[in-house]
C-alpha cells in the first residue's frame, strides 16, 4: 500500500510539473516525454565510453575523411540556417537584448522561435557524432569526461527549454553558439580535407578567442537579469542554469588561455604549435584533450 501511495504521489507531482509546460511543443518529435531522449543519451554514453572502444579494440580504425568533410560542412550549413532563424524569429526582429520574455502565442513569430529552439535542441544529437567518430577512428584519448559531459548535458537541459521556455532571453546563448559553430566546423571541415588545405587554417588559434568572447557575452547578457528591478521572465530557473554554464566554461577557457599564452610561451615553437592544435580543437567541444587535426 505504501509503495502504491508513493507512485501516486510521484505521478501527481509529474502531472503538476507539466501543467506549466508549453502546449505548442508537447507533441513534437522527442517532446512528449523526457524518457526517450534520456535513453538516447544513456546509450550514447555507454557506446562512446565502453561498448564502442571494446568493439574497435581489435579492429582497424575507420578512414572517415570523406564522411568528416560532409559532416562538418553539413553542421556549418545547419548552424548558418539556425543563426538566420534565431535572428528572424526574435533577435533581429524585436528582441531588446535585455528583458525578453517568451512569446507563447500561436503567432507566426512565436511559433517560428519555438520551432528554431526545437531544431537547435535536435542539432545536439547530431553533434554527438563528434564522439562516435572519435571511437570509430580509435581516438579514444579524445573521449574525455568533459567532452562526453558537454555533449550529454546540452540536449538534456534543452529538452526542458523547448518544453517550457522556447524563446526569450534564454535563447541568446543558442544564437551565439550557432555563430561559433560556423567557425568551428568550417575549421574542422578544412582540416578533414587534408594537408593541402593547411594554408587556409592560419586562423585556428583565434578560435579560442572567439570562444572566450562567446562566454563573456553569454555571461554578461544573462547576468542582467539579476540586476533588473522588473523582469517577469516566466521560468527563472533557466536563467540560473545558463549563468552557471556560462561561468563554468568562461573559467575553463580563461584557464586554458593562461596556460597557452603564459606557460606556453616558454615552450619551443614546435611544441607551442602542437599545444594550440591539441587544445583549440578540444576545449571548444567541451574536451580539453580533443584534437580533430590528427
Amino acid at each position: 500500500m505504501e509503495l502504491s501511495s508513493i507512485k501516486t504521489s510521484a505521478a501527481l507531482l509529474y502531472d503538476e510539473f507539466f501543467q506549466n509546460a508549453d502546449t505548442r511543443t508537447e507533441k513534437w518529435f522527442l517532446m512528449p516525454s523526457p524518457v526517450p531522449q534520456t535513453l538516447i543519451i544513456i546509450a550514447y554514453i555507454y557506446f562512446v565510453t565502453s561498448l564502442g572502444p571494446r568493439i574497435m579494440e581489435n579492429r582497424k580504425a575507420f578512414d572517415l575523411k570523406g564522411v568528416l568533410v560532409v559532416y562538418n560542412f553539413g553542421v556549418v550549413a545547419l548552424s548558418l540556417y539556425m543563426c538566420y532563424e534565431f535572428v528572424m524569429s526574435g533577435w533581429g526582429t524585436g528582441y531588446t537584448f535585455h528583458c525578453d520574455l517568451v512569446d507563447y502565442s500561436d503567432s507566426p513569430q512565436g511559433m517560428r522561435m519555438a520551432a528554431t529552439c526545437w531544431l537547435y535542441y535536435f542539432s545536439k544529437f547530431i553533434e554527438m557524432l563528434d564522439t562516435i567518430f572519435f571511437v570509430l577512428r580509435k581516438k579514444n584519448s579524445q573521449v574525455t569526461f568533459l567532452h562526453v559531459y558537454h555533449h550529454s548535458i546540452m540536449p538534456f537541459t534543452w529538452w526542458f527549454g523547448v518544453r517550457f521556455s522556447p524563446g526569450g532571453q534564454g535563447t541568446f546563448h543558442a544564437l551565439l553558439n550557432c555563430i561559433v559553430h560556423v567557425f568551428m566546423y568550417t575549421y574542422y571541415g578544412l582540416t578533414a580535407m587534408g594537408p593541402k588545405y593547411q594554408k587556409y587554417l592560419w586562423w585556428k588559434k583565434y578560435l579560442t578567442t572567439i570562444q572566450l568572447i562567446q562566454f563573456v557575452l553569454v555571461t554578461s547578457h544573462i547576468s542582467q537579469y539579476f540586476f533588473m528591478k522588473d523582469c517577469p521572465y516566466q521560468f527563472p530557473i533557466f536563467i540560473y542554469i545558463i549563468a552557471l554554464y556560462g561561468l563554468i566554461f568562461l573559467f575553463l577557457f580563461l584557464n586554458f588561455w593562461y596556460h597557452a599564452y603564459t606557460k606556453g610561451k616558454r615552450l619551443p615553437k614546435v611544441l607551442q604549435a602542437r599545444t594550440w592544435a591539441h587544445h583549440t580543437n578540444g576545449v571548444m567541444n567541451g574536451n580539453a584533450g580533443h584534437d580533430k587535426d590528427e
